[in-house]
């Protein structure tokens, strides 16, 4: 099967390969993205998005790449232990829709980088969330900040970010122009 590489994507191999494999291949290709982006906001304040807690890996990742910056997470439950909860001011519990536009009223612009990992094995349910979803991620955004996705996402003030290739999973990234 041909990859999914073209300009502000990393690969995506979906072939006959284990289910630990891919998970390995996933959990790898988003690890060199964060570390891309950590590179790419280095020394510019703002915030950081979480869209999607999960089971709190990424978000423990976030911690350590990029202390000492708030770190805003939104989710609809929280299912992490507590060394892996957020701090309450900063946790966002429930739909999406409702949830990130409170943040936007109570924070406003305030996000350097922005990930979301929100992909399923639905890729139309994907599509139709990240049409949604991309105009309440753009609402926390400063300009010249930066989103991280694994699923594609389409905003007119965003601009394809190239990363570095990767032909074991699709990662994506953008720049907030304004």
């Amino acid at each position: 099967m041909a990859a999914d590489v073209g300009i502000g994507a990393i690969g995506n191999a979906v072939e006959s390969r284990s289910l630990l494999d891919r998970m390995i291949d996933r959990m790898t290709v988003q690890r060199d993205a964060l570390a891309w982006a950590q590179r790419a906001v280095a020394g510019r304040d703002g915030m950081v998005l979480e869209v999607g807690l999960g089971k709190g890996r990424t978000f423990d990742h976030l911690r350590h790449l990029f202390p000492p910056r708030d770190i805003l997470v939104f989710d609809m439950w929280v299912r992490v232990p507590p060394e892996l909860t957020p701090d309450e001011d900063r946790l966002f519990v429930g739909d999406f829709q409702e949830t990130m536009p409170a943040a936007a009223e109570r924070f406003g612009r305030c996000a350097r980088l922005a990930h979301a990992d929100f992909g399923s094995t639905d890729r139309n349910h994907d599509a139709k969330q990240a049409a949604w979803l991309a105009p309440l991620i753009d609402a926390l955004m400063l300009p010249g900040g930066v989103v991280l996705s694994d699923r594609p996402l389409e905003r007119p003030n965003w601009t394809p970010l190239p990363l570095p290739p990767d032909d074991r999973w699709s990662y994506y990234a953008w720049k907030v122009e304004s």
